[in-house]
C-alpha cells in the first residue's frame, strides 16, 4: 500500500470518527435548566429540544479484497451490496490480469485495470452514441419515406 493510499485511509478513519460523534442521537437528552420564573424562557427551552436533525447517512467501514490484498474502505449502508458486486467484477478482472502479468506490482496491476476498464466504458459510450446517430438517420429516413408514400396516394 502507498503512502498516498495510508493517508487517505486515515483520512476516511477520521472523518467516520468525526461523523460518529457529532451525529446526533436518536434518543433525545433531557436538558436540565435553572428555574427562571419566566414561561416565555421555559418555552423557547423546550420547543428547542424538540427539533431534531435529519439522521446522517449510516455509514460502515466494509474489508474489501482486490488480487489478495485486502482494503478497507467507507460504504454507506445502503450501497454495500453495489459495492460488493463492483469489488467481484474488478477482482475477477484484477486476477485475470495478473494471471496474464503475474510480475507485476500491485499497484500497477491497479493501473493498469483501471485503464482497461476505462477503455471499456470508453468504447461502450462510443458505441451508445454511434447506435443513437443511426437510430436519428434511421427515423430520417422512415420520416422521409412515410412523406413520400402520404404524397403518392
Amino acid at each position: 500500500m502507498t503512502d498516498d493510499q495510508s493517508k487517505s485511509i486515515e483520512k476516511q478513519q477520521q472523518n467516520n470518527q468525526t461523523q460518529n460523534t457529532q451525529a446526533p442521537s436518536k434518543e433525545l437528552q433531557p436538558q436540565k435548566t435553572a428555574p427562571t420564573g419566566s414561561s416565555a424562557s421555559n418555552t423557547a427551552v423546550q420547543s428547542n429540544s424538540k427539533v431534531t436533525k435529519a439522521p446522517e447517512p449510516q455509514i460502515k467501514k466494509v474489508d474489501i479484497a482486490i488480487a489478495g490484498v485486502t482494503y478497507p474502505i467507507f460504504c454507506p449502508v445502503h450501497e454495500q451490496e453495489e459495492l460488493r458486486s463492483a469489488v467481484s467484477y474488478i477482482n475477477n478482472y484484477a486476477l485475470d490480469l495478473k494471471r496474464d502479468a503475474p510480475s507485476l506490482s500491485q499497484e500497477s496491476l491497479l493501473v493498469l485495470c483501471c485503464l482497461d476498464l476505462y477503455e471499456k466504458i470508453h468504447t461502450n459510450q462510443r458505441n451508445d452514441e454511434d447506435r443513437l446517430q443511426q437510430d436519428k438517420q434511421s427515423e430520417a429516413l422512415l420520416n422521409k419515406i412515410m412523406k413520400d408514400a402520404h404524397s403518392v396516394l
